[in-house]
């Protein structure tokens, strides 16, 4: 039988749970969980909370709600692996044995740091002014949350598939680096993919931007049924009166209403809106779909929060769970490192297995700053083989780079899915691509 794909998914403890993030990462994340053929893996994020926030308070709070939000949601922490990422004291020590691969260069590059960077040069300050060392180090930091546990997946939202692929960058230097020692005890890390919720990756605030808590627009997702109904009467709208159409697509209201609703009930307002529904009735039938699906969980929610013990009891015994998984994997990899006994000697290898390992080749997917996303297959030594047309949604780079791994060394399949992913007039080394893309499909073959 194949082993379960791992999917991992995390919260930083920071604030306080809000719809957005119910809708874009909680809801989906438990809903994977269920699945027969998903080992999914859930955890508090306060390590990386203390690079943003500096209130000891705040942090211990968040990690209270955050946890009783995902039981009260129904996470069952019986047949998930859900711990607080401090529990785990691996996570740390991965966390230096990347950091010792990891190229300054790709931490220059990081999207969080380079604004930093560009607001200080801005403001005429220093360009590294009130820039700490874990804001830098933070990507590195989720790479150790992601490849302890080897994770097929990250649910992530679009401003961090660069985390995610530096990620993979980083895993993919410590398997080359350390190739002939992880061979031997056969440790070296699955590169994780991204996973986005196109229909729900944006979830708009009150204000109809990204809700988020920076914007101070969001709507907290244990409010009352009282407070509930005042935020979203709150939400600002244009102002079109009732009987004048109203452009679904560009409204915040039904975007919150789609992410609640059924298909049904999404294609019935779509038409109101256009009939000219008034924005009173459209946001009332806005409260009334949230509430119904939130009603029983803040029910539950507000049992655990009042025992926090019992909280801290689920996250203990989830976290001894955890560690039994992932510290093979670190002794192994002290080992690879160099790490280990004076006694210890390493196995003989044969260099076919060396290379085997150490030479495999990747399609790395990237946002460049234009906005437009590509790929770019490379072989094990990093050379490009074939890169990829701009594309307007991450999914399409997704799609396109999964269907050519699929398709291996068959030329036929490939003919097509190269015209689709290449620009006119690209002259391509057509059967280098296929032997890379073949010993890609065997190794994927070989994860299942």
């Amino acid at each position: 039988m194949a082993d379960k794909r791992r999917i991992l998914t995390g919260i930083t403890t920071t604030g306080t749970p809000h719809l957005g993030n119910y809708v874009g990462a909680i809801r989906p994340a438990i809903a994977a969980s269920r699945r027969a053929d998903v080992e999914s893996f859930y955890f508090l994020a306060d390590y990386h909370a203390l690079i943003k926030c500096g209130d000891p308070a705040r942090v211990q709070q968040s990690t209270l709600e955050i946890a009783a939000t995902w039981l009260a949601c129904g996470l069952d922490p019986d047949k998930v692996f859900f711990y607080r990422q401090s529990d785990i004291p691996e996570i740390p020590e991965l966390t230096w044995l990347l950091t010792c691969v990891t190229a300054k260069g790709l931490l220059n590059r990081a999207h969080a740091y380079k604004a930093a960077v560009d607001q200080n040069v801005a403001a005429g300050e220093d360009a590294d002014a009130g820039i700490t060392a874990g804001l830098y180090m933070y990507p590195v930091l989720m790479a150790a949350d992601i490849l302890i546990f080897n994770a097929h997946e990250v649910p992530v939202g679009r401003d961090q598939i660069q985390h995610l692929e530096m990620a993979r960058d980083v895993g993919q230097r410590f398997n080359h680096l350390y190739a002939e020692h992880l061979a031997v005890n056969g440790a070296a890390f699955t590169l994780p993919e991204a996973r986005i919720e196109e229909n729900v990756a944006t979830l708009p605030g009150t204000d109809g931007r990204k809700m988020s808590k920076s914007y101070d627009n969001t709507i907290p997702l244990w409010l009352s049924a009282k407070e509930l109904k005042k935020a979203i009467l709150g939400i600002v709208t244009d102002s079109r009166a009732p009987g004048e159409p109203k452009e679904a697509d560009a409204s915040n209201v039904f975007a919150l209403y789609q992410a609640f609703a059924s298909a049904e009930q999404t294609a019935a307002m779509r038409q109101a809106f256009a009939d000219g529904i008034g924005w009173g009735e459209a946001k009332q039938a806005l409260f009334a779909c949230v509430d119904a699906e939130l009603a029983q969980p803040r029910a539950r929610y507000e049992a655990l929060i009042a025992k926090p013990e019992v909280i801290e009891e689920r996250l203990l015994a989830g976290a001894a769970k955890a560690r039994a998984r992932c510290a093979p994997l670190i002794e192994k990899l002290r080992w690879a490192v160099g790490v280990r006994k004076l006694t210890d000697r390493a196995a003989p290898m044969r260099a076919s297995a060396v290379a085997a390992v150490s030479a495999l080749p990747q399609i790395k997917s990237y946002r460049e700053t234009d906005g437009k996303f590509y790929f770019k297959l490379t072989d094990g030594d990093g050379a490009v083989l074939l890169q990829s047309r701009a594309f307007d949604a991450p999914k399409d780079v997704g799609r396109l780079s999964a269907a050519l791994i699929d398709a291996g060394d068959d030329a036929t399949a490939l003919a097509g899915l190269l015209e689709q992913s290449t620009p006119p007039g690209t002259v391509l080394s057509v059967e280098t691509i296929r032997a890379a893309l073949g010993r890609l499909k065997a190794a994927k073959d070989r994860e299942k």
